[in-house]
């Protein structure tokens, strides 16, 4: 099937954004606004799922010809659902549980093409190891206002790298969006990859 006209990424994530560049994708830019307070459900997967297909129909309602791109992501740790830490307080706090154990990263996906009105939404999970930092590496890196900004308190493409001490899963759902998921859903969606190269 011949590629949309149009490739939007319905996320405010500059490291979205530029894990999609570097694959070769130039997606327009389209912020949803959706509350994502408002989200409640049980599992971190469904969770990060259902914020993700919020942000693509926000955005797909608007947009006709083209593929919408919606993404979300939460840490899931020791049974709990991470978002994007209240304040540097919230953040420290986070680190100092953190520290020396590991977390499950869970992007939410959800692609639709609203030409034929079709789409799918699919979740990826990541396993992440976090190193044995002090607090006064806690402290710095809280400092950096990094951790402020991420779902998890944590970045696999910042300075927060560091921090990281392994990965089991894709790196690229770590940063936010998993190109190798997002190449099958486009797949099954009938269309092909490269040719959304820019």
């Amino acid at each position: 099937m011949t590629a949309p006209i149009r490739l939007i990424l319905a996320s405010a994530s500059p490291a979205r954004l530029a894990t999609l560049r570097a694959a070769g994708l130039d997606p327009e830019v389209i912020v949803s606004g959706v509350d994502e307070d408002e989200v409640e459900l049980d599992t971190p997967a469904e969770y990060a799922l259902k914020l993700a297909q919020l942000k693509a129909v926000a955005v797909a309602a608007d947009q006709p010809r083209a593929l919408v791109i919606g993404c979300d992501s939460v840490l899931e740790f020791e049974g709990e659902i991470f978002g994007k830490p209240e304040d540097a307080a919230d953040a420290t706090a986070r680190w100092k549980r953190m520290r020396g154990g590991t977390g499950v990263l869970h992007t939410g996906h959800c692609v639709i093409d609203t030409h034929r009105e079709v789409w799918l939404g699919r979740s990826a999970a990541t396993q992440v190891r976090f190193a044995m930092i002090d607090d006064e590496e806690i402290a710095a890196y809280v400092a950096t206002g990094e951790p402020l900004k991420v779902a998890g308190a944590f970045t696999l493409d910042g300075r927060g790298s560091a921090y990281v001490s392994g990965i089991t899963g894709d790196p690229h759902n770590v940063v936010g969006i998993s190109v190798p998921l997002l190449r099958l859903m486009f797949d099954e969606l009938g269309f092909v990859w490269h040719e959304f190269w820019s």
